[in-house]
């Protein structure tokens, strides 16, 4: 087991409130995840640094407002053939437009070999029924943003956008 901190994520929320998730393929056991843009920490950088950084270089996406502090996310993934257990800075990032259009050019020579793909999905259940980090995700939005409808405790509804 790995302690893995200095790491951030993005939620990105798109005008009709979707969240954008990455789905990756481990290249140890070929298990299938998915999970908000992000990535680790550089020397020098403060999270939210790192946090616009990441979005940059994984989606390409720009004209969003991202919030200035983000919340501390627990996280306990395998990846990579180990098991990754800390915290991750989660941040919000909010887009007037539905579902933007991603530039995946930035992506990292690994990064691309693992992807496989990425969705807009629905606030309160992103993926049913697959491997989602974080695995609650609309307490992290409410914690984000207490004034958006995850605050008020939806049930999920399901499916993905």
């Amino acid at each position: 087991m790995s302690v893995d901190l200095g790491r951030v994520r993005v939620l990105c929320v798109d005008s009709q409130r979707r969240v954008l998730f990455f789905q990756w393929r481990d290249p140890v056991g070929g298990a299938l995840l998915w999970e908000p843009p992000g990535g680790g920490i550089e020397p020098g950088e403060t999270p939210r640094e790192a946090a616009v950084r990441e979005l940059a270089e994984e989606t390409g996406l720009t004209g969003y407002r991202m919030g200035e502090t983000g919340v501390a996310v627990d996280c306990d993934v395998w990846w990579n053939g180990r098991r990754h257990v800390g915290t991750e800075t989660y941040f919000v990032a909010w887009f007037d437009s539905p579902r933007p259009r991603l530039d995946l050019s930035g992506l990292l020579a690994y990064e691309s070999e693992w992807y496989v793909d990425h969705r807009w999905c629905d606030w309160r259940e992103p993926v049913p029924g697959e491997s989602v980090q974080p695995p609650d995700v609309a307490g992290v939005l409410a914690r984000l943003d207490a004034s958006g409808p995850w605050a008020a405790g939806v049930p999920p509804t399901g499916g993905a956008g």
